[in-house]
């Protein structure tokens, strides 16, 4: 399997020096992360939520080695907001963010990053939007869950996601399933060690319906962040099980794959929300799309072999 490799190559140096060199790796980069400055992806915004579209919006970058560096994220996400203020989109531009990115993985770093998070937080509920904290490896997930539940008590309307690959989702959605949550629900996209984690395809798929069954059927609101049509079909098969309106639960996608898809399903009446990446450290986050999914990393070869 690739997949683990290119995630592999994800925390490395040379790797990431060699890509970011290649001639060929912006105009890639591009069809993933549309921009690297808030002024470059506002036309996006506009854009994509005039054809009926919904985003969430994220600062790319997770190598955080200093509190200045995740006070630096933190204004990051606070120029965003200011940005879709101006635009009064409300709930339909939602953020997405990493704990990682705001200091998780340093000395200290539970209570800096619910530091320099909440803010962030707060300023999205004040413009009439609100933030989802993303997973990233299960050594931060306590922390992660713990930092939400306590931004719940000001802000019920937080989000978080969980993985399906992990052995302890189940658990987790169960708990997570309550009036007023928002759960998005993703495959997993971080190398995992098979003591936490399924590790074949059609396990992990079989853990995503289970966990997805459990969240449809709770009293939340479930964000199916999947590109896969049959797991799609399932979630829309779910969610009439569970005598769900069009507007009880969303689909999530990433910007640059499936856009056709985006379409078709906003036309039909769900509710379609985009997650739309921008900024200067893309590497980490363009690698780990190169993993998901081979035809990413297809069309990346292809690209770096092609004249044109």
């Amino acid at each position: 399997m690739l997949g683990p490799v290119i995630l592999a190559a994800s925390r490395s140096d040379r790797m990431r020096r060699l890509i970011s060199a290649a001639p060929v790796t912006k105009r890639v980069v591009d069809r993933f992360i549309p921009g690297e400055t808030v002024d470059e992806i506002v036309p996006i915004v506009r854009e994509l939520t005039d054809r009926g579209l919904e985003l969430t919006m994220d600062v790319v970058g997770e190598d955080i080695t200093t509190p200045e560096q995740a006070e630096a994220a933190r204004d990051a996400y606070l120029a965003l907001v200011e940005r879709l203020k101006t635009l009064e989109l409300g709930t339909r531009a939602e953020m997405s963010v990493k704990l990682s990115m705001f200091g998780q993985a340093l000395p200290g770093g539970h209570e800096l990053a619910l530091a320099n998070v909440r803010p962030v937080v707060e300023a999205a509920a004040a413009i009439g939007t609100t933030v989802t904290l993303d997973a990233e490896n299960h050594t931060t997930l306590d922390s992660m869950f713990a930092i939400h539940e306590e931004l719940r008590k000001d802000f019920p309307q937080t989000g978080c996601v969980i993985q399906a690959y992990l052995f302890r989702t189940e658990a987790d959605a169960r708990r997570l399933a309550g009036a007023g949550s928002r759960v998005r629900l993703v495959k997993g996209a971080y190398k995992e060690p098979a003591e936490v984690a399924y590790q074949q395809k059609h396990e992990i798929d079989k853990a995503y319906v289970r966990v997805l069954r459990i969240l449809m059927e709770g009293e939340g609101y479930p964000m199916v962040g999947s590109h896969d049509p049959r797991l799609i079909s399932i979630a829309q098969e779910l969610a009439r099980q569970a005598g769900r309106k069009p507007d009880e639960y969303e689909f999530q996608m990433l910007y640059g794959i499936r856009g056709d898809e985006h379409l078709r399903l906003a036309a039909e009446g769900h509710r379609m929300r985009v997650y739309t990446a921008y900024g200067t450290d893309w590497y980490g986050y363009f690698m780990r799309r190169l993993a998901e999914k081979p035809a990413n990393l297809r069309f990346f070869v292809r690209s770096m072999v092609s004249k044109g």
